[in-house]
């Protein structure tokens, strides 16, 4: 590519988009050469700007600008891409009072993706209906596309997975006949883990027409069709009564202006003597989730602080029993996605092109750096009602299997000795 000749002036906003990320310890460098930012000895990274149309998207918009023209190609980052994600974040940790263009997108977003029953048809349509094909390039072999759990850091993708799935399974102490319901079950992996591995029931909700047929094959394939049941349709429009009420990575399409009404469904359900599990990304406190990922990746989609959660439980009289806090392991996890995606990359480009093959790149790494920063958290929520007789008296038992299976691997002449 020719290089640009860049003034005086558009030197200087350079200059002022480094100062709008914090003064972050990268080097922000024109297409000509030209450099501002952190000198050799402090920088992690170097952002390359390549041209006029780069410069004034970032000055309207650090974080919308960048990812746009990072997706196009007009933005490149020379040095770990996930380690300079990191230090923008950090650098960028006090609230920031935004950009008048950056409000004005936020506030478009909202509207445009309001989760409506309609709405969120068209969001989950438009994230997860792409093609099964693609998610089957780099996630598991269950096709499970939530946070996993790591016994230990170097558990495999494909255990940790597994071990999720039991996990919190062993957090809302199913026993077999029970009945299930799910809501937001992906391509079904966790719905067929509860029936095949603790002998329950389950109904499964999902509004995403791909992710359903999936599931449904996957059931027969199993022989579960008759203990499993994938219906399509709304959470909103969940029926029947059920033991257990269960809700693996959906809260974040919900919306924070219909948790009520989720806690009006979760009540219906499983009246005052159910109990159940949400488990969602989450922030401390009550932000906006990214613009730029709203727009390119999740529209429609928000982390809700615990506060905000609250909204579901306490006018429906649910009592909160257990918050464990797993942002490490979501990091880990994204960890195992972008590599397995970087191996598919030729495979995604030829589905999809180059663009997407960078922001999605931009999304599974800004998301890493999210998850390690602290800047999102990913919480595991067990509830009751008020009636409920199911409540544990310690947490024993949800680790006395990874503590006999720990002794089982020590070696022998450490166990004589305990």
């Amino acid at each position: 590519m020719a290089k640009s000749n860049f003034s005086s002036a558009e030197k200087w906003l350079v200059k002022k988009i480094h100062r709008s990320i914090g003064n972050a310890p990268l080097q922000l460098v024109l297409g000509n050469g030209d450099e501002s930012g952190a000198s050799d000895g402090d920088r992690t990274g170097k952002v390359i700007l390549r041209d006029r149309t780069t410069l004034l998207r970032m000055l309207l918009d650090p974080e919308v600008g960048f990812g746009d023209s990072y997706m196009e190609g007009r933005a490149e980052v020379d040095g770990d891409l996930v380690r300079c994600l990191e230090d923008v974040i950090r650098s960028m940790r006090a609230p920031q009072a935004g950009t008048w263009y950056g409000k004005m997108i936020s506030r478009w977003l909202a509207w445009a993706q309001a989760n409506t029953p309609r709405g969120s048809a068209k969001n989950i349509h438009t994230h997860y209906d792409m093609t099964s094909e693609f998610y089957k390039l780099w996630l598991d072999s269950r096709m499970v596309y939530t946070c996993a759990y790591f016994p230990t850091p170097s558990t495999g993708l494909e255990e940790a997975q597994l071990a999720k799935m039991d996990h919190v399974c062993r957090k809302v102490q199913l026993r077999p006949g029970e009945k299930v319901i799910e809501a937001g079950c992906g391509w079904g992996a966790l719905a067929i883990h509860m029936a095949k591995h603790y002998g329950v029931n389950v109904r499964a909700f999902n509004i995403s027409k791909e992710q359903i047929a999936f599931a449904r094959e996957r059931a027969k394939k199993e022989g579960l069709s008759r203990q499993v049941e994938f219906i399509e349709d709304d959470y909103r429009n969940i029926s029947g009564k059920c033991d257990v009420f269960m809700s693996v990575g959906m809260l974040e399409h919900v919306g924070a202006e219909n948790y009520k009404r989720l806690g009006r469904v979760i009540h219906r359900a499983m009246g005052d003597s159910g109990r159940g599990l949400l488990h969602f990304i989450g922030r401390n406190q009550n932000r906006l989730f990214s613009p730029w990922i709203r727009k390119r990746i999740f529209p429609g989609a928000h982390a809700p602080s615990l506060r905000q959660v609250m909204d579901i439980f306490e006018p429906s009289d649910i009592a909160v029993l257990d918050v464990e806090n797993l942002r490490f392991h979501y990091a880990r996890t994204l960890e195992h996605w972008l590599a397995r995606f970087e191996r598919s990359t030729e495979k995604v480009q030829e589905m999809f092109g180059a663009d997407f093959v960078r922001a999605w790149r931009l999304y599974l790494a800004g998301s890493i750096a999210a998850f390690t920063t602290g800047s999102l958290q990913l919480f595991q929520v067990t509830f009751a009602g008020s009636e409920c007789a199911r409540i544990p008296w310690t947490r024993a038992y949800l680790y006395q299997d990874q503590q006999e299976a720990a002794a089982e691997k020590e070696p022998k002449w450490i166990r004589a000795m305990s």
